[in-house]
């Protein structure tokens, strides 16, 4: 017993003994690793320490972006009239740094993958290709004569030259060309700016074996492209503008304010009309990933926002009526011959401003080419005539040189010293002397009439071959009373290019001009100017300013109209504030134009539109040359009693002035109106 007792406190103390043997060598262990750790970091921090703190130095961000899809452009219908076409692209992201020569083996790789189109290439696309070897670009410098004096810019030029001089690049494969144009585009791009190197007709096999070598090809992504499409066809076109493809880029006279806004220079934006107008709301907010490198190489990017496609526009332009109004002005125009220049059509509503149509048609009067350009009715100066004859009345009685109850003149030839006598269509010789109040003056379309309310404008005391020795200041007066209804000034209308019109000299060796002027026949206006002109007359006093956007609205992303964010609202510009009588002669005057009962009434072959039309026919007198001219015109308003909708036409530079085109496209516009537009049922002329 006893021997067992002791067997077993010797084996207790042998574990006991283990105990400490143990703690050692987990205290060497640890105080191992922690001599390593510090030897560690005193090799990281003495040995490599400025190596790691210039890496974190040289750490930087940068943003990347990519496009998203333009918005879309509906008419007042909600029929889509501008869409999008995607297409698959082949693009470049320019990495922060690279080398000519990396950039140049990119290209050469990728043109072994897909074909691209040379027609565009330039003997200096060439030699920059060629260039881009440093060898080739070695040898070349040598040839220049100080090139160590010249900056790396007047070098690159003097390379070139060279190059192009001795013809170094005309042995080119065709895939060398393809791989020059793809290097051309890649070098003019911005570091982690994406460039399209290729949108149209990517097959199938392209976009296989570029996507399984793109490890060999830094930079080179697939995407998708947008480019604009018509759903309802290409006339719209002309109307909505264009946007810039790939290759224009930027627009050259706006290249700095779109850079300062974050353009790329091969973005694509709208260049003209509705297009420019609105880029902002079409343009959509492209998508940003925050990219981070280290020493010029990329260790990270971001995505911080996928991008939003743009808001879409709706129009107040009615698609179907505005097809249908194009061909009547094409068909009107191609109808006239001679030294027509062409012709223009806007229907407008009275009371918003909004656009139903805006048709146009531009005439070379030495070919006879035809060109549509529904944006002359903005920019298009034109001698409209006698429309503006309401207009002048209203200015008389403003002046009080008539009024509303003393308004009668008699109507015969105007003859002053030293200038051919002038009057009235109907009255050339002074056989059709007749007594005209202010209505019947526009009915029969009154020249004498509007020459006497001048002179009595003027303070000149009329009398035949006498001296005409009015001032001036007549000039100021009647055109100041022509921009009150928007003739001669520029009305605002959304779309870019806009003009004012035309003004003739206004001294005193051209004072019987002034004159011509009251009726029409000197200063020359915009076509939008007669319809918002009209459209005053319609209302009664007030000018309202035209407008062809109805609303602009978030993407709905199914093609149908996503939420409204922006409702265009009537804009009156200016208020001619007078009785009610002075309107009352002015409209019983144009409906008498075409209702009334006078063998001289100017419109009676209107008078079977329905509902019926007041209105005021315009005749110019021109010339294109040697040859005498006439503009044929004519404002408008239905129904008669109660307006809803303007029609003006202007067709300059017709030979036969009987022909009465004018009316005829009238007739064919308001059909077309009535159609597609507006119901005609239950509108009256009461």
């Amino acid at each position: 017993m006893k021997n067992l007792r002791n067997s077993r406190r010797s084996r207790g103390n042998s574990k006991n003994s283990l105990i400490p043997i143990r703690l050692n060598v987990l205290f060497i262990v640890v105080f191992l690793l922690f001599a390593a750790l510090i030897c560690q970091l005193a090799y990281l921090q003495i040995v490599n320490g400025n190596r790691f703190s210039a890496e974190a130095t040289n750490n930087d961000t940068h943003i990347e972006t990519t496009n998203v899809q333009r918005g879309m452009i509906y008419d007042s219908t909600g029929k889509l009239i501008v869409a999008n076409n995607s297409s698959r692209a082949i693009l470049y992201t320019k990495p922060v740094v690279v080398t000519n020569d990396q950039m140049k083996s990119v290209a050469d790789k990728l043109v072994t993958y897909v074909s691209v189109d040379t027609e565009s290439i330039t003997k200096t696309m060439e030699a920059e290709y060629y260039l881009a070897t440093p060898k080739n670009a070695s040898r070349i410098q040598k040839q220049i004569p100080n090139a160590a004096s010249l900056t790396n810019g007047d070098l690159s030029r003097q390379e070139t030259l060279y190059v192009k001089k001795h013809d170094l690049t005309d042995n080119f494969s065709k895939k060398q060309k393809e791989a020059a144009v793809i290097y051309h585009k890649m070098s003019g791009a911005y570091s982690l700016s994406n460039v399209y190197l290729k949108t149209k007709d990517v097959s199938d096999t392209e976009m296989a074996e570029v996507g399984e070598n793109l490890s060999a090809m830094p930079g080179i992504k697939i995407g998708t492209d947008w480019t604009r499409s018509y759903p309802d066809g290409e006339y719209i076109k002309n109307l909505t503008g264009t946007v810039t493809t790939e290759k224009q880029g930027l627009p050259s006279d706006s290249l700095g304010i779109f850079l300062a806004q974050g353009y790329s220079r091969n973005d694509s934006v709208g260049s003209s009309y509705l297009e420019s107008r609105y880029q902002d709301a079409l343009k959509g907010s492209k998508g940003i990933t925050q990219v981070v490198t280290r020493n010029n190489k990329i260790v990270k990017k971001i995505k911080e926002y996928g991008g939003q496609p743009g808001d879409d526009l709706q129009l107040t332009i009615n698609a179907p009526f505005q097809k249908e109004m194009q061909d009547i002005v094409n068909k009107t125009v191609s109808g006239i011959g001679g030294f027509s220049s062409g012709g223009y059509a806007i229907a407008i509503n009275p009371h918003t401003g909004g656009i139903y149509g805006m048709a146009g048609v531009y005439r070379d009067p030495k070919t006879g080419k035809t060109t549509e350009n529904p944006a002359g009715a903005i920019n298009q100066s034109i001698t409209m005539g006698s429309v503006v004859k309401p207009a002048m009345i209203i200015g008389a009685l403003k002046s009080g040189v008539i009024t509303p109850s003393n308004n009668t003149l008699v109507d015969m030839p105007i003859k002053v010293m030293d200038t051919p006598s002038k009057g009235s269509w109907f009255n050339k010789s002074g056989s059709a002397n007749i007594p005209l109040t202010a209505s019947d003056a526009l009915m029969v379309s009154s020249n004498s009439y509007m020459m006497q309310l001048a002179m009595k404008e003027a303070g000149f005391k009329y009398s035949y071959g006498a001296r005409l020795t009015m001032p001036t200041s007549i000039f100021d007066k009647l055109r100041n009373n022509f921009n009150d209804f928007g003739l001669g000034v520029r009305t605002g209308i959304d779309m870019s290019g806009e003009v004012s019109g035309l003004e003739g000299p206004s001294t005193q060796k051209y004072i019987g001009s002034a004159l011509d002027l009251s009726y029409g026949n000197y200063d020359a206006y915009t076509t939008i100017q007669l319809a918002e002109y009209a459209s005053i007359l319609a209302n009664k006093g007030y000018k309202i300013q035209p407008h062809i956007l109805q609303a602009i609205r978030a993407n709905a992303k199914n093609g149908k109209l996503g939420q409204v964010k922006y409702e265009a609202q009537p804009k009156i510009t200016g208020v001619i504030n007078v009785p009610n009588s002075y309107w009352n002669i002015i409209h019983s005057g144009m409906w008498n134009v075409v209702h009334g009962s006078s063998s001289y009434a100017t419109g009676t072959s209107m008078k079977d539109i329905n509902p019926g039309i007041a209105a005021k026919t315009g005749t110019a007198e021109t010339n294109y040359g040697k040859n005498e001219t006439t503009t044929l015109s004519a404002i408008s308003f239905a129904p008669y009693k109660n307006p809803q909708v303007v029609v003006v036409v202007a067709f300059p530079g017709v030979t036969n002035s009987d022909s009465g085109v004018n009316m005829q496209a009238l007739k064919s516009i308001y059909a077309a109106y009535w159609k597609h537009v507006q119901s005609d049922k239950g509108m009256t002329n009461k």
